[in-house]
């Protein structure tokens, strides 16, 4: 075994080389799923907005006594989706 270690000391360099670029690796696909979720959870931040928004228009037209609930939903439904 102690004449074996002789043939890892010229190989270290590339080894540790090896390791370097691995980690910088690491990081890098770290940095991108990382930006993938902030992507996403924007997206998600707007849906919700936008169903916040449907809910809204929901409960003014169920709690609002003075206007025709049928009438309005049928507005609500040939109105044109953002």
């Amino acid at each position: 075994m102690g004449d074996e270690i002789w043939i890892l000391i010229p190989l270290a360099p590339f080894i540790l080389t090896g390791f370097i670029v691995w980690s910088k690796h690491q990081q890098r696909m770290i940095e991108k799923q990382s930006e993938m979720t902030a992507e996403k959870a924007a997206q998600y931040a707007t849906q919700t907005e936008k169903l916040e928004a449907r809910v809204r228009v929901l409960e003014r037209i169920v709690t609002d006594r003075g206007i025709d609930v049928a009438d309005e939903i049928d507005k609500l439904r040939d109105a044109p989706l953002n």
